[in-house]
């Protein structure tokens, strides 16, 4: 998956309840490469245009998890239903990375995703423990946003980046070419602000839906959580893109 739809699902949860790390990296550069273009996407045509990607996403990464555990865990247990539902989103994530075999910021970051989500199987714990240590790859995410942003090198600048070379190298060194602009800069430090604190508030309300649904609801009410944030990230940025634009077009904002 070349992801180019701002909606689909950062930062790949071993028990199916967070959208895989693959998405949680290159939704914030997606987004931001996409609001580089003076109109902006048109989200119906990203859609009608991306349907099949999201529904296969959501096959593996909702619909896949929830059948295997319900079919594993009443002859195991929990902690083994959760596992096994973990396969699928994990399988994509590995295939994902491999298939783009690139050392850059946005792989960097989904291979953390991956072997976070790994060490939290391998820690083992109750099903509950399981389930809050994949929530925290999520806030890991959000809080390298936050950090980055603290010592000056804004992480959706770096995604952004990396994503665009990987399209068209001209376009990345135009886009660096703008890193200095007191505007730029300042629209790529609230970015990076904005969605630290929203991955984090995902987070937070993931964790608190562990305690309060069954397994299985939260196998279904979990990725949701995330692939929501995303969506609601990625159209904010874009308008908030477009709106520093037109308002400070020349500082190169």
């Amino acid at each position: 998956m070349e992801p180019d739809l701002p909606v689909r699902s950062d930062m790949t949860a071993m028990d199916g309840n967070q959208p895989p790390s693959e998405e949680r990296a290159s939704t914030a550069s997606t987004a931001t490469k996409k609001a580089s273009d003076a109109n902006g996407p048109r989200i119906p045509g990203v859609l009608r245009a991306h349907g099949g990607g999201a529904l296969a996403l959501v096959a593996v990464n909702v619909a896949a998890p929830l059948l295997i555990y319900d079919r594993v865990a009443p002859y195991a247990s929990d902690t083994v239903g959760l596992i096994a539902a973990g396969v699928p989103p994990l399988a994509w994530s590995v295939v994902e990375f491999a298939c783009r075999r690139r050392l850059d910021a946005v792989s960097m970051l989904v291979l953390a995703g991956i072997v976070l989500s790994l060490a939290a199987v391998l820690l083992g714990g109750s099903p509950r423990l399981l389930q809050l240590r994949e929530n925290l790859v999520t806030a890991l995410v959000g809080l390298s946003f936050l950090v980055s942003a603290a010592i000056g090198r804004p992480l959706v600048f770096e995604l952004a980046r990396a994503w665009m070379r990987r399209s068209s190298e001209r376009e990345a060194v135009a886009f660096e070419a703008k890193r200095d602009a007191p505007g730029f800069r300042r629209t790529m430090m609230v970015m990076t602000l904005v969605w630290g604190a929203g991955l984090l508030a995902s987070a937070a309300i993931a964790c608190w839906l562990v305690f309060v649904l069954s397994i299985h609801d939260d196998l279904i009410a979990g990725p949701f959580v995330g692939y929501a944030t995303m969506a609601l990230l990625a159209l904010w940025t874009m308008r908030y893109a477009r709106r520093r634009r037109g308002k400070r077009p020349e500082d190169g904002s």
